[in-house]
């Protein structure tokens, strides 16, 4: 687009609230931290759309992920950040549902892969890592809630 975007002006639109700079994050505020999906995750936050495996994370977003790990604090991921935390954290257990190209793609970064189905999550209860498929799959909109909630309540378990 020609136009030029505010990533921190459209969260805020979005989120309707008071949002903050992730530079701003620090894990030992925080009870966990949860990563929501979409191709934004794969271009912005880190280059995987692009390079796959041999992608790059955000600094802001591999410090926060690093830090809250390093707290044994929860982590979610939801629908392709679970490759994000594989490429930052590595030998983690998370789902992208049943896409075999990004399954190879988190098993060479180091990470267990277990199919999951719609609504289904997979808990990582060693490494606190929540993650859910989300439109990895050909989900609907209630599918894709059901598992953003057991990711929430598992993550909540955790703390």
């Amino acid at each position: 687009m020609a136009e030029s975007r505010n990533v921190l002006v459209e969260s805020a639109r979005i989120a309707r609230g008071d949002i903050k700079n992730l530079r701003e994050y620090r894990a030992a505020d925080h009870d966990g931290l949860i990563m929501p999906g979409g191709l934004g995750v794969a271009k912005n936050l880190s280059t995987f759309a692009f390079d796959g495996t041999d992608c790059i994370v955000n600094e802001d977003v591999a410090r926060a992920v690093k830090e809250t790990a390093a707290l044994h604090k929860p982590i979610g991921a939801l629908c392709i950040a679970p490759a994000v935390i594989a490429r930052i954290l590595g030998n983690v257990t998370v789902t992208v549902g049943q896409d075999p190209g990004t399954i190879g793609a988190l098993t060479r970064m180091g990470a267990t892969h277990e199919k999951t189905g719609h609504g289904e999550i997979v808990v990582d209860r060693e490494h606190k890592i929540v993650s859910t498929p989300c439109y990895m799959l050909d989900a609907r909109v209630d599918q894709i809630g059901a598992g953003a909630e057991k990711l929430v309540m598992a993550l909540l378990e955790l703390i």
